[in-house]
Order: structure tokens, then sequence, then C-alpha cells
């Protein structure tokens, strides 16, 4: 093993001559290439630029174009938004539209259904008010054959009774008035009065029932007197024994 310091100095006057042969000179010449390799280096560097600068370009256009695209969907979305809002108006008009009629379409069933039965009503009102007509015609028609018969039962009387009633009226002093009555008369007597013959008693005689009343009579007479006269009229129907009862009574009460 040598020293250290011993291989130093033994081998330092060998590097420093200027003389002795270079290690480098006495190695092969090898070619690496590098040329070449620069060449390619710079061909890739100018790809790789081209490719960075090409993909850059559709990124920026991809970017654009996806801005625009979601500026259209925006607008897009905001008209879709604002048919919404517009539909959504219009839905709740056509809501209180439908309310609205609903309302109207009840009042109306309800103004039908109340003239309905108004018209039921009235038409009820009218049968009942032609029934009656009816019942009050038949009544009339009954009346007016009752009358007719009545008049020629009257006219029989006044055929029989023509020659009393002359009698009457000439020499006893009666006569006889209607007083706007329909089946009243008034039978007026003159010369009962012996202290003044041109007074006048009278009395009315009502006709229209079955049983004849008298109603009122001038002078008062007594009421028994009247009540006998009626019952022997009601019984017999004889007219001038009623009349020679009734003057009697009259003057009786005039004395």
């Amino acid at each position: 093993m040598f020293e250290h310091s011993l291989s130093t100095s033994m081998m330092r006057p060998s590097l420093l001559t200027a003389d002795a042969p270079s290690m480098a000179d006495s190695l092969p010449s090898i070619n690496f290439g590098f040329d070449d390799l620069r060449d390619r280096m710079a061909r890739f560097t100018e790809k790789f630029d081209s490719f960075i600068a090409t993909g850059r370009r559709q990124v920026l256009e991809e970017r654009n174009r996806f801005r625009i695209n979601v500026a259209e969907l925006q607008e897009d979305q905001r008209l879709r938004k604002k048919e919404i809002e517009s539909l959504a108006q219009k839905s709740s008009s056509h809501a209180q539209a439908v309310e609205k009629e609903t309302a109207e379409t009840a009042e109306m069933h309800a103004a039908i259904a109340s003239i309905t039965q108004q018209r039921d009503a009235r038409a009820q009102h009218r049968d009942r008010i032609r029934s009656e007509i009816a019942s009050v015609r038949k009544q009339v028609a009954q009346r007016v054959t009752a009358q007719q018969e009545y008049a020629k039962e009257l006219d029989a009387h006044a055929q029989l009774n023509g020659p009393e009633l002359d009698f009457w009226q000439s020499y006893l002093g009666m006569r006889i008035e209607g007083v706007g009555m329909p089946d009243r008369l008034k039978f007026v007597f003159t010369c009962v009065d012996e202290r003044n013959w041109e007074r006048e008693a009278w009395f009315e005689l009502d006709m229209g029932r079955s049983d004849y009343q008298v109603v009122n009579v001038k002078p008062k007479v007594e009421t028994e007197g009247v009540e006998r006269c009626l019952e022997r009229l009601n019984e017999s129907r004889d007219l001038g024994q009623f009349l020679k009862a009734m003057r009697g009574l009259i003057g009786a009460a005039t004395k």
C-alpha cells in the first residue's frame, strides 16, 4: 500500500509537464449526433408550440361557445320564466273568471228556481181563481134562474093579484116603491091618520129569503104584531091579508 503523499508527489510532475501526451488525445473519437438531436428537439419544440397554440385556440373557442350557450340558455330561461309568469297570470284570471261564472250560474239557477216557484204559485192562484170564477158563474146562473123563476112567479102573482092591487092603490091609498136594493119593496100608505089624510106611513118588506121580513116601519108599531103578521104571511104567502094586517097596525099606531 502506497502512502498518499508519496503517490501525490509521484503523479504531480506528469500532470504539470507540457510536453507530456494528453489522455483525451489517446481516447478514440466518438460521434454523439448532437446536431441531429438539436434539430429534432427544435422540430419537437415547434410542433409542441403549435400544439399548445392550437389547444389554446380550441379552448378559447370552446369557452366562447360555452359562454354563448350559457347566455342563450339564460335568455331562454328568462323567456320561459316570463312565459310561466304570463301563464300563471292567465291561469289565475281564468280561475277567477270560472269562479265568477260559477257564482253567476248559481245565482241564475236560484233566480230560475225562484221564478219557477212564483210561476207555479201564480198558476195555482190562477187555477184557484178560475175555479172560483166558475163557481161564481154557476152561482150567478143559479141565481139568474131563480130570479127568472121568481119573476115568473111574481108575474103570476101580479096577474092574480092585479085587481086586488089596483083596489089597494085606488081606494085604500097604497103604493109600492123600490128602495134601490134587490128583493126589497117599500109599501106606502095614506089615509091612515084621521087627523091628516095626506100623512104617509110605510114599511119595507125583504123578500130575498124564504121567510119574508119587515125591515123598517114608520111610524113605530108593536113588534109582536109585526111578527104575527109575518108568521101568517110566511105560512100562507097571502100578501093581501098581510097588507091588510099591516095597514091595521099602522093605523092603530097613528091614533
